[in-house]
């Protein structure tokens, strides 16, 4: 191996295993924020549903 190798394929083992990692991170962050606007969305058509059933009384 030239002397330069080895720091370079260092390198870029660190970069790939930061930037899967991230990856990995931020695909949480959007599966989190999808299931938390299923349920909002959810709930705004509950009360929706619920003040258009109360103003009919």
């Amino acid at each position: 191996m030239n002397r330069y190798q080895l720091p370079l394929l260092g390198f870029l083992l660190v970069f790939l295993t930061a930037s899967i990692s991230s990856c990995e991170a931020i695909g949480s962050i959007f599966k989190a924020g999808v299931w938390s606007g299923i349920i909002i969305v959810v709930l705004v058509v509950a009360l929706i549903l619920y003040l258009i059933g109360r103003g009919k009384k």
